[in-house]
């Protein structure tokens, strides 16, 4: 992928930068295996196991951490 989508970590608000960890996370999904089909044929193994979803959580908790991070937590 070459377009630049991700010019900045800085978010107005912790439910803006909880959903730019969300976007991080499917990003990083579609940059691991880019063809759509595969993804879509995959989706119903992962979508009802607990282990998969849990670990997709953690991927948005280490995502969110960093961009809490870069915002200095919010804090002014």
């Amino acid at each position: 992928m070459t377009d630049t989508w991700l010019t900045t970590l800085i978010t107005d608000t912790p439910q803006a930068g909880f959903e730019l960890a969300i976007t991080l996370s499917r990003r990083g999904v579609k940059y691991t295996q880019p063809d759509t089909d595969v993804l879509k044929r995959l989706r119903p193994e992962y979508a009802e196991d607990a282990h998969a979803l849990t670990a997709a959580s953690q991927v948005i908790a280490i995502n969110f951490q960093t961009v809490a991070a870069a915002n200095n937590y919010w804090r002014k």
